[in-house]
C-alpha cells in the first residue's frame, strides 16, 4: 500500500480479507446464525421504520436506520467486485432484494390497516423520502466511505452505529410500501429511487475503499481484467441514477427561485391592502397557488400581479386563492 493508504488504514488495524470476508459474506462461516441474525433484525428494523413513518417520528425512524442490516449484503456487493467474487456478489444481491421485499410487503401491511392517505402528504418522514437530489446521493457516498472504512479498519468499530444513523436503507423502504399501500405510487417512485441511489452510492465507495486497502491485490482476487465487466455495470447504474436526482435537483433550485420572485411580487401587490396577508406560496408541479388572507375576501387587482410576474417563464403557472379570516365573540 501507498504511504497515504497506510496512513488512512494501517496495516496493523487493518482486517484480513478473510476476516472482512467473513463480516460481510451472510454465506460464508457460521450461515445458521449470519442468516437468523439478518433477517430478524431486517423484520424488526422494517416494523420500526413503518411505525415511524406512520407516526411521522424521527426518533423511531432513526432507530429502525441503527439496527437496519442492509448495509453488510451492500458492502458485500462491493467486495464482490472488488475481489472478483461473482458467487459474492450475487448471493449479496439476493440478499438485498429480498430485504427489499420485506421491508414493502411490512410497510404497505401497516399502511392498509392504519394509514390516512389524506395525512401522508404532511408527513415529514414521507415528504423528505420522496424527492431525491444529488445532495443525498452526496451524502450516501461519504457514508458509504465512512461505512467501508470501518469495516477495514479494528479501531473504527465503534463509528458504525453513526454511520448506520446516517445511511437511509430501511426508512426510504418503509415509505415505499406505505405509500403503495394507500395508491400513492408517486412517492413511492421517489422513495424508491432515494434507496436506489443509496446502494449504488454504497457499492461504488466500498468498491474504493476497498480497493485502496489493497483487497483487490490478495492472492485469493482475480485480475483486473476479470473485474472490468462488473466496474462498467456499476458505472452504468451511477449514471441511471444520478440523471434523476440531477434533474430533481435542478427543478428544486428553480422552483425556489421562482417562489422567492412570486412571494415578493405578491407581497409588493398586496401591501396596499393593510388587512391582507401572503400565508404561503405552494407548488403542485410547474403551478404556483398564492395563499392570500384578507378580512373581507376583496384583494387588489390581479393584472398588476400579473404584470409583476412576466419574468417567469411561460408554463409556470400561478394563482391566487383567498382565505377570509373571521372572528366572532360568543361571550
Amino acid at each position: 500500500m501507498s504511504r497515504v493508504t497506510e496512513a488512512l488504514i494501517p496495516p496493523s488495524q487493518r482486517l484480513s480479507a478473510d476476516e472482512l470476508h467473513d463480516a460481510l459474506n451472510l454465506g460464508a462461516g457460521e450461515v445458521g446464525r449470519k442468516r437468523s441474525a439478518f433477517l430478524i433484525m431486517l423484520v424488526l428494523s422494517a416494523i420500526i421504520a413503518a411505525a415511524g413513518v406512520l407516526g411521522d417520528s424521527t426518533a423511531t425512524v432513526i432507530g429502525a436506520m441503527i439496527i437496519a442490516p442492509l448495509a453488510t449484503p451492500i458492502l458485500g456487493i462491493a467486495l464482490g467486485i472488488v475481489v472478483g467474487q461473482l458467487r459474492l456478489v450475487v448471493s449479496s444481491l439476493l440478499w438485498v432484494l429480498l430485504g427489499v421485499v420485506l421491508v414493502i410487503a411490512i410497510g404497505a401491511m401497516f399502511a392498509v390497516f392504519v394509514a390516512d392517505p389524506s395525512e401522508l402528504q404532511s408527513n415529514s418522514q414521507i415528504t423528505g423520502r420522496t424527492s431525491p437530489g444529488l445532495l443525498d446521493l452526496a451524502a450516501a457516498l461519504a457514508t458509504g466511505t465512512a461505512g467501508a472504512f470501518a469495516m477495514s479498519r479494528r479501531d473504527l468499530s465503534t463509528v458504525l452505529p453513526g454511520v448506520a444513523i446516517a445511511i437511509s436503507l430501511v426508512p426510504p423502504l418503509g415509505v415505499v410500501g406505505v405509500c403503495a399501500g394507500v395508491g400513492e405510487w408517486d412517492a413511492a417512485t421517489g422513495a424508491l429511487w432515494l434507496f436506489l441511489s443509496n446502494v449504488v452510492a454504497l457499492i461504488i465507495a466500498g468498491s474504493i475503499v476497498f480497493t485502496l486497502a489493497g483487497y483487490a491485490r490478495e492472492p485469493s482476487s482475480l485480475p483486473t481484467a476479470r473485474r472490468r465487466r462488473a466496474y462498467i455495470i456499476v458505472g452504468i447504474a451511477a449514471v441511471i441514477v444520478v440523471i434523476p436526482l440531477a434533474f430533481n435537483t435542478v427543478a428544486s433550485f428553480l422552483l425556489t427561485s421562482w417562489g422567492l420572485t412570486i412571494r415578493n411580487a405578491s407581497q409588493e401587490w398586496i401591501s396596499a391592502d393593510t388587512t391582507a396577508s401572503i400565508s404561503d406560496v405552494h407548488w403542485v408541479g410547474v403551478n404556483a397557488t398564492i395563499d392570500v388572507v384578507t378580512d373581507d375576501g376583496e384583494i387588489p387587482d390581479t393584472a398588476d400581479l400579473a404584470t409583476a410576474l412576466d419574468g417567469l417563464p411561460e408554463f409556470v403557472g400561478v394563482s391566487v386563492r383567498v382565505q377570509t379570516e373571521a372572528e366572532y365573540a360568543i361571550r
